[in-house]
């Protein structure tokens, strides 16, 4: 005779209440379905209700994973090199990630979009019960260093992939431990009057150049000397209309 099992003693699979909430209203659709006599409009709000409590399951389910997943997301080592210093590339970014969003749910897309002032990426993360988050970033053509249009078209591609990917998931880089070999010296960035003078361009500028100018480089005070001459020629034409131009 087999040894029974206490109820105790059983795995359960815990029931939260918006999964009971959603339980009860699927049951009162389909008693609603099978009546004849059932109002339409009550359905339709039946129905509008239970995909709130859906996409409400959705977006605990995505937020309990992120949570968990970010507890295992490291520090990415910045092995490539730029003309503003060293950087996480994509590769090594994607390759680091990947298994450790696959284990707890996610993926992530990208939609790539030219419009007539850049190019605009916008990156997707999308969780296995249906919730999905996303972030976008207008960048104008990377023509440094002679490029094509195709090349200049694929470097910013590359950047913008990059920076939405690291938005969307809160990764942080992080320089490598060459153990205090090869350690150069510090990037010069701009002086006090020169910081002033593109915090004046910017503000003569759209929206979407001001968010491409944050997400490059953050705050003007860090903006590197050496991309100072390109930068507020850069900024100058794309201020708006009847602004003065410094």
């Amino acid at each position: 005779m087999a040894t029974p099992i206490h109820p105790d003693t059983r795995t359960k699979t815990p029931v939260t209440p918006s999964h009971q909430e959603s339980t009860a209203i699927i049951q009162v659709i389909e008693r609603a379905a099978l009546n004849p006599e059932v109002d339409i409009d009550k359905m339709e709000r039946l129905l509008q209700m239970q995909e709130r409590v859906l996409d409400r399951q959705a977006l605990m389910a995505y937020s309990a994973a992120m949570a968990a997943m970010q507890t295992e997301l490291p520090s990415i080592a910045e092995r490539g090199q730029g003309n503003n210093g060293a950087y996480a590339t994509l590769e090594d970014i994607v390759d680091t990630v990947r298994p450790i969003m696959q284990r707890h749910g996610f993926a992530v897309s990208f939609r790539i979009q030219t419009q007539e002032r850049g190019i605009q990426i916008t990156g997707v993360l999308m969780h296995q019960d249906g919730h999905r988050e996303e972030t976008s970033m207008l960048l104008p053509a990377d023509v440094s260093g002679n490029k094509n249009a195709v090349q200049a078209f694929g470097s910013s591609t590359s950047y913008g992939k990059r920076y939405v990917l690291c938005a969307l998931l809160n990764i942080t880089t992080r320089g490598q431990d060459d153990n205090g070999h090869g350690a150069g010296a510090p990037v010069k960035v701009v002086t006090p009057f020169q910081a002033s003078q593109l915090k004046q361009l910017i503000s003569a500028c759209p929206v979407t150049t001001q968010e491409w100018f944050v997400g490059k480089y953050g705050e003007v005070e860090r903006v590197p000397r050496s991309d100072f001459d390109k930068l507020r020629a850069s900024l100058h034409k794309r201020t708006l209309p009847n602004q003065q131009r410094h």
